[in-house]
């Protein structure tokens, strides 16, 4: 990874979704793949803060290294809805002046989370769908793509299964491939971003938690940053970012004490799921009630970690 300036203080941490997966049950070269994948994608995040970019530049660049990648549920591997297609959310959000951008249904953005950005950066709304995100996207020259590019066989295996055995509305599997980052800055200042293709299967134009500011997605300086991924119905009900965030703002919790009692209320409820954190004063975190979340950090006192099931692997640079 990149060497860091250690007078310069900055964290990021990232996930690749949460779910079912257990040490059994994957294949050792299946896990490796999905952690050099994230290792990848940190990289790409603390380039930037390393030499001293921001947090908003950070979490874009790592949630579209993960778009890019077909190990995870976002942009190219992007599950199928019921009808084949791949629909695409996303969303971006500052915590300096709690600016954000979301977009959904959008089937041609190669990087939802960039037409995000440039939502928040350079459209007066906060939230477009479906095809008016994607003529927002021609109008401001964000990158287009056949909608082949997001397709992979075993997505398609996926959808099949699923319409072959009945499964019912969600994933039988529950690994919710959801991606996501959240970093604090040289300057202290969080934001945080997430991408999805929802859930194997989905219909009738379902949104779920991960584009809806303040469910999936959150920053505020005053706070920390999240990202969720899961039962997106559950995390919506919950207003799970915002949720953690006010537990921190205004309670007086630390944002893994937040995290932690933010995902038990959420499985109480009987969702299932996790979140990503991170504070201005750099702290980093994780909370889960699956068996496993693929997720990694780092930050400039050389911490880097990486994992997909229980205790983290941890090296330093």
């Amino acid at each position: 990874m990149t060497d860091t300036d250690s007078t310069q203080k900055w964290s990021i941490a990232i996930h690749g979704g949460a779910g079912s997966m257990k040490p059994e049950t994957m294949d050792a070269a299946t896990a490796a793949n999905h952690e050099a994948a994230l290792a990848a994608a940190l990289d790409a995040g603390v380039a930037l803060l390393a030499a001293g970019g921001s947090a908003l530049d950070a979490v874009t660049a790592a949630v579209a290294a993960l778009e890019d990648d077909p190990h995870f549920n976002a942009g190219r591997g992007a599950v199928f809805t019921y009808h084949g297609t791949n629909e695409l959310d996303a969303a971006i959000m500052e915590g300096t002046h709690r600016k954000a951008g979301a977009v959904s249904g959008v089937t041609h953005t190669k990087n939802p989370v960039k037409l995000a950005r440039t939502v928040m950066e350079a459209g007066p709304h906060v939230f477009l769908s479906g095809l008016g995100a994607e003529e927002f996207a021609r109008d401001h020259g964000v990158e287009q793509v056949d909608p082949d590019w997001f397709a992979t066989p075993e997505r398609w295996r996926q959808l099949e299964e699923l319409k072959a055995r009945k499964l019912g509305w969600f994933d039988a599997d529950l690994k919710y491939g959801t991606v996501g980052a959240v970093a604090v800055d040289g300057e202290g200042h969080v934001a945080a971003a997430t991408s999805t293709g929802g859930l194997t299967g989905k219909r009738w134009g379902r949104i779920g938690d991960s584009p809806v500011i303040g469910a999936g997605t959150y920053a505020d300086d005053r706070a920390c940053a999240i990202s969720c991924t899961g039962s997106g119905e559950h995390f919506l009900r919950v207003v799970t970012a915002h949720e953690i965030a006010a537990r921190v703002r205004l309670g007086g919790e630390t944002a893994q004490a937040a995290a932690d009692a933010v995902i038990a209320e959420l499985a109480a409820m009987g969702g299932d799921g996790g979140v990503i954190f991170a504070a201005p004063d750099g702290t980093t975190g994780f909370a889960f009630s699956t068996p496993g979340m693929y997720r990694a950090r780092a930050d400039s006192t050389g911490l880097c970690e990486t994992a997909v099931f229980g205790p983290v692997d941890s090296t330093s640079r």
